[in-house]
C-alpha cells in the first residue's frame, strides 16, 4: 500500500484508508503537486523551507461548491483571521461579497484588497478607542460586544463627525453542539447576552448610531450538519424575537458560521447540501420580518484550511531506542495547530506525507518533530510513513487556516516561514 492510501492516525489507533485530505492532492515522479508545480520545485522557487503554499484553485473550488449549495440570497463573507496573507484575501475579493475582520491590521488588509467598506465587518471583544477610531474613520461596521463599546462609539462618531456604522453581536443562549471551540452559550466575553439585547437597542434610540443589524456566531469547527441547522434554527428565532425591539430597520444579519473540515482520519466532511437545503427552507421566515436584510454566513476555516499545505525538511534522522525521530526544519513555533496545543484536547494527528515519496510504500513507524528544545515540537507521532531521509520533505496538510498567524513564531527565535499562492 503506498503513502498516498495510507494516513497513520496516532499511537494507539488504526491506520485509515486514504484520509480525504489527500484524495484532491496529486503527484508526479513521487513528488506531490501544489497547483500544477511539483513541491521541490516550489521550494526552489520560494527560497528555502520551511513554507506554507496555498492553492489557488482550490480556493475557487470550494467557493464553488459553497456558491451550488448555499441559496442565492446569501451572501458569503470571508473570516480574515483564518488566514490573512495579503495575496489570499486579494484572491478572495473577487470570490466573496464581504470580508469579517478582527484587528485594524485585518482591516487595512481587508482595504488595500479593493473591498468596499460597506462590505467589512469589525468584530471582536476589547476593541480599543483608538480600534474603534479607524474603524469609523474607515466606514466599516462595528459589530459591538458591550455597552462600553457604544458609548465609545457614540464618543468617537462625535469627534470624527462621522456617524458609526453599528451591528450588535449577540452572546445567544444556546451552544453550537460539538463544535471545537463554543462562542456563544452560557457566561461568555464574546458578544451582549441575549436577555440583555432589548435594553441595548432601547438605548440606541437616544445615540448618534447607525443601527444596521446583528451577529450570532455560536461556535467553530463543527463537522454535524444536523446541528448546524439546529443552531441556525435557534438563530433566526432569537433574531425574530428581537426585531420588534429594533430601532431601525435590520441590513445586516451575520448568521455566523462554523461550517468544520475534517482533519483527523475518522472525521467525515461536512454535508454542505443538507446545510443549504435547510436553509433554503428557513431563511423565508428571517426575511418576511427583516425584508431589507440579506443574511450572511460567515466562513474562515472551511474556505481555506484544506488549501493550504505546510512544507518542511528533514534536517536529521534519529533512531533513540528503537523509535525513529524526523528531525526537520519545522515545527510548532510555525504549525502550533499540527503540533496538537490549539484547542485540540487529546492530540491526533494531521494528515502528514513524506512529500517527495508519495508513491513509496509506507514501512516505518516515525515520529516528526521539529528543532525546538521542547517535547511539544511535534509535528506527526507515530505515523507509518515510507523510510524518509535527511534532505526529503514532510508535508502537513489542512493547513491553510490558523497556521501561521496561530503560532508563536518569536519562540526559541528561530526564521519565519514564507508563504505564496500558488
Amino acid at each position: 500500500m503506498s503513502q498516498a492510501e495510507m494516513i497513520a492516525a496516532s499511537e494507539g489507533q488504526e491506520a485509515e484508508a486514504r484520509h480525504p485530505a489527500l484524495s484532491s492532492y496529486a503527484a508526479r515522479d513521487g513528488c506531490l503537486l501544489i497547483g500544477e508545480t511539483p513541491v521541490t520545485q516550489l521550494a526552489e522557487r520560494i527560497g528555502r523551507t520551511p513554507f506554507y503554499a496555498y492553492d489557488r484553485v482550490k480556493l475557487d473550488t470550494r467557493i464553488a461548491l459553497l456558491r451550488k449549495h448555499l441559496p442565492m440570497t446569501i451572501a458569503l463573507h470571508y473570516a480574515v483571521k483564518a488566514n490573512p496573507m495579503p495575496a489570499v484575501v486579494q484572491h478572495l475579493r473577487g470570490l466573496v461579497d464581504g470580508f469579517d475582520i478582527a484587528s485594524p491590521l485585518e482591516m487595512q488588509v481587508a482595504l488595500d484588497s479593493g473591498m468596499s467598506p460597506r462590505h467589512i465587518s469589525f468584530a471582536g471583544p476589547g476593541k480599543q478607542p483608538w480600534e474603534l477610531r479607524q474603524a469609523v474613520a474607515a466606514g466599516v461596521l462595528v459589530e459591538v460586544e458591550s455597552e462600553t463599546e457604544v458609548s465609545r462609539l457614540a464618543e468617537v462618531g462625535e469627534a470624527l463627525g462621522i456617524r458609526p456604522r453599528v451591528a450588535i453581536r449577540i452572546n445567544p443562549d444556546f451552544q453550537l453542539k460539538a463544535s471545537g471551540m463554543r462562542m456563544g452559550g452560557g457566561a461568555q466575553q464574546f458578544g451582549v447576552d441575549a436577555e440583555r439585547v432589548p435594553q441595548l437597542l432601547g438605548e440606541l434610540r437616544g445615540l448618534d448610531l447607525s443601527f444596521e443589524g446583528f451577529h450570532v456566531f455560536a461556535g467553530s469547527q463543527n463537522l454535524h450538519a444536523e446541528l448546524i441547522v439546529e443552531t441556525q434554527e435557534k438563530t433566526v428565532e432569537l433574531l425574530l424575537r428581537l426585531a420588534q425591539h429594533c430601532p431601525a430597520e435590520v441590513t445586516h444579519v451575520n448568521l455566523g458560521g462554523g461550517f468544520g473540515i475534517p482533519y483527523f482520519p475518522n472525521d467525515k466532511p461536512l454535508e454542505l447540501a443538507r446545510v443549504g437545503e435547510a436553509l433554503a427552507e428557513l431563511l423565508p421566515r428571517l426575511t418576511a420580518e427583516m425584508p431589507k436584510a440579506r443574511p450572511i454566513i460567515e466562513l474562515g476555516r472551511f474556505i481555506v484550511g484544506e488549501a493550504g499545505v505546510y512544507i518542511c525538511r528533514v534536517i536529521d534522522r534519529k533512531v533513540s531506542r528503537g523509535e525513529v525521530f524526523l528531525v526537520t526544519d519545522g515545527g510548532l513555533h510555525h504549525h502550533l495547530a499540527a503540533s496538537g496545543n490549539f484547542g485540540q484536547r487529546i492530540r491526533r494527528n494531521y494528515p502528514v506525507a513524506v512529500a517527495t515519496k508519495m508513491d513509496v510504500p509506507s514501512e516505518e513507524t516515525a515520529s516528526v518533530v521539529g528543532p525546538l528544545c521542547t517535547p511539544l515540537d511535534l509535528l506527526a507521532d507515530k505515523m507509518t510513513l515510507p523510510r524518509a531521509e535527511v534532505g526529503d520533505l514532510i508535508a502537513v496538510f489542512q493547513s491553510g487556516a490558523y497556521g501561521l498567524t496561530a503560532s508563536p513564531t518569536a519562540f526559541l527565535s528561530h526564521p519565519q516561514p514564507a508563504e505564496a499562492l500558488v
